[in-house]
C-alpha cells in the first residue's frame, strides 16, 4: 500500500467533528447496534475524563475513513463509536433547549445550542430549515436519525420502526438521562454553562487512531494488517458494503435489497462476523485460485464488477455455508453418522486447510463419496499436520488447486481426487519415522484429546474393541509419571522431560485405578496393568519387566509400525 492511499493519524472528537468536514456511513453499512452496556461502558470512560482524580484521556480505537476529496467521508470501520458520541451530543443539545423552553437564561442557552450544533452536529439549511447533518448513517437509519432526532423533537415515536431505529432513540433517551443527572449533581448555578463544559471537556478528552484510505481495496489491506496484529475490524461489513453498491448501482428494487440484506445477515449470523472472511476465503478457493486473506478482496473486486457477478458470489456463497459449519460444527451437522464422525475427527485435529476440497466434494459428489473424501482428508491430515509437522501453506495449495479441478470438472471421480492428493500424503517411511519420536504435551487440552484419540484407536486396530475417546471412565496413564518421585531414580531430570510426554510412554487406564497409582513405581503399576480392562494396557505389562527408556523407545516404535496401518488411504 503506497504512503499517497493511507494516511494515519491521532485525533480527538473536536478536531475530527469540529473541522468542517462531513461523514458517511455506507448505504450498506451495517446498522446501530449498541446497546446498554457499550453505552455504560463509554459513559464511565467519558465521567473518568472529567473527574479531578481520573485520566484527562481516553483512546477509543482505530477508525478507518475512506475518501477522495478530503472533505467527506465514508466511515468504514467505527460507526458504532461515532454514531453514539452523535447522540451524546444532540443530549446536551436538548439539555440546553429546555433550558430556553424554561425561561432559565434562554439567550446564552440558545447561544450555546447553535455553537454546538454547528460545531458538532451540522446546520440548518436557512431556506429550507431542514437540517444538514455532519454525519449521515445508513440507509436503514439515516431517516430516523435525521427526522427525529438531530432536530430535537420533543417526543420522539416509537411505533413502526426498526429495531435499530428503537436502539437509537433508546440511546439517546438513556443518554439524556444521564447528563440532565450528572449537570444536576454539579455545583454550577450556570447549567448552560455545566453543559456546554460537558461537550467541550469531552471532545477533548476522547481521542482515535485515524486511518484514512483512498479505495476499498486499501481499506481491506488495513482490515488484514490491524486484524493480524489482534486488533479486530470487520472486513466482512466492508464487502457486503462493495457487493450491494455493486448491486445497488444497477437499480435494483428496494425490496429485492432488502431480501439481500436479510439474506447477508443470516449468513453472518450463522457463522459469527469473526468467522466469516475465513468461510469467503475457503468459499473462493473451491471455486477459484489460491487467494491468501490479503488478496481476497482485491481478486473478489476484480471478478465481480456487475449485478450478475454479485448474485452468482452471494448465492453460490449461501449454496456453501452448510458444509462449512457442519465442518466447523460437526455435532450439529445433519450428515450420516459415519460422516459426522469424519468430521469430528479432522476438527479435532485442528486442521482446516481441506475445507476448500471438501467444499467442492460436496458440491460435486453423492453423501457417499463426500465421505471417502473427508475420510482421506482425515488420514492425510493426521499423517502431514499431527504427526509430521510439515508446511500448512503448501498442503493448502494442493487441496485448492484439486478442488478447482474437480470444480471445472478436470477430475470427475472421488478415486481420482484422492489420487491427486499424492503430494501431500507422507509416505509409510516418513510417517512412521515422526510418528516413532513424536511428543505430546497433554497438559493441552488439544494435545490430550489427540492422544486419547491414537490409543483408542490403537485400541480398536488390535482387539476390534471401540471406545467413546470421551468418556469420563477412563484418561491418559503415564508411566513414567509426570511428577516422579524417588521411586523413579533410573531416569535422571533430563530424561524424565525428554521421555515423559512420549507417545510410547503413554496407554489407557481406568479412572480410579489411575487416580490409585499416581506416581508408584513401574512394580506396583505393572501388577495393576496386568488387571486393567484394556488389552492395550495389560499387554504392556506382559511384555515388559522394566520400564526404562529402551523400553519407552521400543513400544513407540511398535506403535508407530500400526499407526501406518491405522491412519492410510488405500488409493495412495
Amino acid at each position: 500500500m503506497s504512503a499517497s492511499n493511507f494516511n494515519t493519524s491521532n485525533s480527538t472528537y473536536r478536531k475530527l467533528m469540529g473541522n468542517g468536514l462531513n461523514y458517511r456511513i455506507p448505504r450498506f453499512q451495517r446498522d446501530y447496534s449498541w446497546t446498554e452496556e457499550e453505552w455504560e461502558d463509554l459513559w464511565l470512560d467519558i465521567l473518568d475524563t472529567l473527574s479531578p482524580t481520573g485520566e484527562n484521556n481516553h483512546y477509543l480505537g482505530y477508525i478507518v475513513l475512506q475518501s477522495q476529496d478530503e472533505r467527506t467521508f465514508d466511515v468504514i470501520d467505527g460507526q458504532q463509536r461515532l454514531t453514539t458520541l452523535s447522540l451524546i451530543v444532540l443530549a446536551a443539545l436538548k439539555n440546553l433547549q429546555r433550558l430556553v423552553s424554561a425561561g432559565k437564561d434562554p439567550e446564552p442557552s440558545q447561544q450555546r445550542l447553535d455553537q454546538l450544533r454547528q460545531t458538532y452536529v451540522g446546520y440548518l439549511d436557512p431556506v429550507t430549515l431542514l437540517p444538514k447533518s455532519k454525519l449521515l448513517l445508513n440507509r436503514n437509519n439515516n431517516s430516523y436519525y435525521q427526522t427525529y432526532l438531530v432536530p430535537l423533537l420533543d417526543k420522539l415515536p416509537q411505533r413502526g420502526f426498526k429495531a435499530s431505529e428503537h436502539l437509537l432513540r433508546k440511546a439517546f433517551t438513556w443518554f439524556d438521562d444521564r447528563l440532565e443527572k450528572y449537570i444536576n449533581s454539579l455545583a454550577e448555578a450556570d447549567k448552560g454553562m455545566a453543559t456546554a463544559q460537558f461537550i467541550e471537556r469531552l471532545s477533548d478528552g476522547l481521542f482515535f487512531t485515524v486511518i484514512t484510505v483512498t479505495d476499498e481495496l486499501n481499506a481491506y489491506r488495513v482490515f488484514e494488517t490491524l486484524n493480524a496484529r489482534g486488533v479486530k475490524l470487520s472486513s466482512t461489513d466492508l464487502l457486503k458494503n462493495y457487493l450491494f453498491s455493486v448491486i445497488h448501482k444497477s437499480n435494483e428494487h428496494e425490496r429485492e435489497l432488502q431480501n439481500l440484506e436479510e439474506r447477508w445477515e443470516s449468513m453472518v449470523g450463522r457463522l459469527g462476523s469473526e468467522s466469516f472472511p475465513d468461510f469467503l476465503r475457503i468459499h473462493w478457493n473451491s471455486r477459484y485460485s489460491f487467494a491468501r486473506h490479503s488478496e481476497l478482496f482485491k481478486k473478489i473486486r476484480g471478478r465481480v464488477k456487475d449485478r450478475e457477478a454479485a448474485f452468482e458470489l452471494l448465492r453460490s456463497m449461501d449454496e456453501d455455508i452448510d458444509t462449512y459449519l457442519g465442518l466447523s460444527q460437526p455435532e450439529l451437522a445433519d450428515w450420516l453418522p459415519e460422516t459426522k464422525a469424519a468430521a469430528e475427527k479432522l476438527k479435532m485435529l485442528g486442521v482446516k486447510q481441506p475445507f476448500t476440497l471438501l467444499l467442492a466434494a460436496r458440491r460435486n459428489f453423492t453423501d457417499l463419496d463426500f465421505e471417502k473424501t473427508l475420510k482421506a482428508c482425515v488420514a492425510i491430515s493426521f499423517r502431514y499436520n499431527t504427526i509430521c509437522s510439515l508446511p500448512p501453506q503448501d498442503q493448502e495449495r494442493v487441496y485448492t488447486k484439486v478442488a478447482n479441478q474437480l470444480s471445472n470438472k478436470t477430475l470427475d471421480n472421488v478415486g481420482k481426487v484422492i489420487v491427486a492428493l499424492k503430494e501431500i500424503y507422507p509416505d509409510n517411511k516418513t510417517f512412521q519415522a515422526a510418528f516413532a519420536a513424536k511428543i505430546f504435551l497433554t497438559k493441552k487440552a488439544r494435545n490430550n484429546r489427540i492422544v486419547r484419540h491414537i490409543l483408542c484407536e490403537l485400541e480398536y486396530h488390535l482387539h476390534q474393541v471401540k471406545y467413546d475417546m470421551d468418556s469420563s471412565t477412563f484418561n491418559i496413564e503415564h508411566i513414567l509419571p509426570q511428577n516422579r518421585d524417588n521411586d523413579w531414580v533410573n531416569f535422571n531430570d533430563e530424561e524424565v522431560e525428554a521421555f515423559k510426554y512420549r507417545l510410547g510412554n503413554m496407554t489407557l487406564c481406568e479412572t480410579n485405578l489411575n487416580r490409585k497409582l499416581g506416581n508408584d513405581n513401574y512394580l506396583i503399576k505393572r501388577a495393576e496393568y496386568k488387571q486393567s480392562t484394556f488389552l492395550l494396557t495389560k499387554e504392556l505389562a506382559e511384555q515388559y519387566e522394566d520400564w526404562n527408556i529402551r523400553s519407552i523407545t521400543e513400544r513407540q516404535n511398535w506403535m508407530a509400525k500400526q499407526a501406518t496401518a491405522i491412519w492410510k488411504v488405500t488409493q495412495l
